[in-house]
C-alpha cells in the first residue's frame, strides 16, 4: 500500500467507507492509480476517475451521502494544480459577457431529447416541491404554483422571468394567474423548444446585463439562474433586478446555496457539467442585495433537491436505451456521476436550495409567509 493509498483508505473508513467492501456505498477500486489521482487533483480526480472506470460503487448517491457528511472535501491537501486553479477562478470574470453564453451553451445546449426525457413534462431542471406531491410533474407544478402564490399573482400583472429555461413556469404563471410574461435565456435549445410549445410567450436570447425594457415589471422571478452569475456579478445582478422592477413588486429568487461563502466551484463540475458555476451564500447574497431589497423571506427546501435529482436520474437511466446511440458511455457515466453526486450532497445537507423574496422597500404591513 503506497502514501496515496494508504491517506485515501484512512479518510474513507473515517466516513464509513471501505475500499472493495460489501456495501453498496463502498468504493469498489478497479485501477489502484485512482487513489494518487485523487489526492493530487481532488474533486477533479474523483469524478475523471469515474468516469475513466477507475472506480465504481453499487450506490453512488450513498458514497456522496458519506463523503461530504464527513467533510473530507476538506481534508485532501491543496497541490499545486489545485491552487492554480483556484487562482485563475479568482482573479479573472469567468462569468462575462463573453463568456456568460459560452458556458450556457455547454450545459443546456446538449440536446432537448435528454433533457425532455430527463425532466418530464413540466421540463423543470429545479427542485421540486415535494410536500404534498407523489411524483416529479407533481412536485414541480407544486413549485410553479407555490411561487405564483408567493408572488402574489394577479390577472394583467407583467413578470420576468430571468434565466426562463424551457419557458415552462411563464406557461404555468399564464395559463393558471392570468399574467403576461417575457423570459430571458442564454440558450438557443432552450429559446427554440419554448417558443414552438408556447408560441404566444415571449422568450429572448439575451444576458441579463444587455437587457432593456421600456417598462418596469410587477413581478421578477428567477429560478435557477444565479448559480451561474459568479460572486462578481452578484451586486451587478441585483442592481439591474432593482431597475427593471416597480417600487411596489416583488423579486423572488430561487437558488442552490453553499453553507459558506466561495469564490471557486467544484473543480469537476466546472470542466464537465456547469462552466463558470458558482454557488452563492446567503452571506453573499445579503451583501449583494445591501442598499437595493429587503429580504422578507428565506424558504429553504434543500432536503426536496434529493428526491428531484434521484426522480431525474430514475428518468434518465430509463430513456437510456433510446439516448445511448447519440450520447455514448462516457456521457452516461459522467451524467449518472453528476446526478447521484448531487442527490448525495443535499442528503448530506451540504448544498442548500433557498427560495429567497425580496422587495424594493418593504412590503407594507410585512409580507405574508407562504408555504
Amino acid at each position: 500500500m503506497n502514501k496515496y493509498q494508504e491517506k485515501a483508505v484512512g479518510f474513507l473508513n473515517s466516513a464509513g467507507i471501505a475500499v472493495n467492501g460489501g456495501n453498496p456505498w463502498d468504493m469498489q477500486v478497479l485501477d489502484e492509480r485512482v487513489f494518487e489521482r485523487v489526492m493530487k487533483k481532488g474533486a477533479l480526480g474523483l469524478g475523471e476517475s469515474y468516469m475513466d472506470k477507475w472506480w465504481s460503487a453499487e450506490k453512488p448517491d450513498e458514497f456522496f451521502y458519506r463523503l461530504l457528511g464527513a467533510h473530507l472535501e476538506d481534508e485532501v491537501s491543496l497541490t499545486f494544480p489545485l491552487v492554480i486553479q483556484g487562482l485563475k477562478t479568482v482573479l479573472s470574470n469567468r462569468q462575462s459577457h463573453r463568456r456568460g453564453p459560452k458556458n450556457a451553451r455547454h450545459h443546456y445546449d446538449i440536446g432537448n431529447d435528454l433533457f425532455e426525457r430527463m425532466l418530464g413534462k413540466t421540463m423543470a431542471y429545479s427542485c421540486g416541491y415535494w410536500a404534498n406531491a407523489e411524483t416529479l410533474d407533481e412536485a414541480q407544478e407544486a413549485k410553479f404554483d407555490l411561487i405564483c402564490r408567493k408572488m402574489g399573482l394577479e390577472k394583467g400583472m407583467t413578470i420576468l422571468d430571468v434565466g426562463c429555461g424551457w419557458g415552462m413556469f411563464m406557461k404555468y404563471a399564464v395559463d393558471h394567474y392570468g399574467v403576461e410574461a417575457i423570459g430571458l435565456t442564454l440558450s438557443k435549445e432552450q429559446k427554440e423548444w419554448g417558443t414552438e410549445a408556447c408560441r404566444w410567450l415571449l422568450i429572448i436570447l439575451q444576458d441579463y446585463r444587455k437587457f432593456r425594457s421600456p417598462m418596469f415589471f410587477d413581478r421578477i422571478i428567477s429560478i435557477g439562474m444565479v448559480e451561474h452569475v459568479g460572486y462578481r456579478n452578484y451586486r451587478v445582478f441585483m442592481e439591474k433586478m432593482r431597475k427593471l422592477l416597480k417600487p411596489d413588486g416583488l423579486f423572488l429568487l430561487h437558488t442552490i446555496g453553499a453553507n459558506k461563502s466561495m469564490f471557486t466551484g467544484d473543480s469537476w463540475m466546472e470542466k464537465y457539467i456547469f462552466p463558470g458555476g458558482q454557488l452563492p451564500s446567503v452571506k453573499q447574497i445579503s451583501k449583494a442585495a445591501e442598499g437595493r431589497f429587503i429580504i422578507e423571506d428565506i424558504h429553504n427546501l434543500g432536503a426536496d433537491y434529493d428526491k428531484t435529482l434521484m426522480a431525474w436520474y430514475e428518468n434518465f437511466v430509463h430513456a437510456w436505451p433510446e439516448l445511448k446511440d447519440k450520447y455514448g458511455e462516457r456521457f452516461y457515466r459522467m451524467w449518472t456521476y453528476y446526478l447521484l453526486s448531487c442527490a448525495g450532497s443535499f442528503r448530506a445537507r451540504h448544498n442548500q436550495l433557498w427560495q429567497i423574496m425580496l422587495s424594493p422597500e418593504g412590503v407594507r404591513g410585512g409580507w405574508k409567509s407562504v408555504r
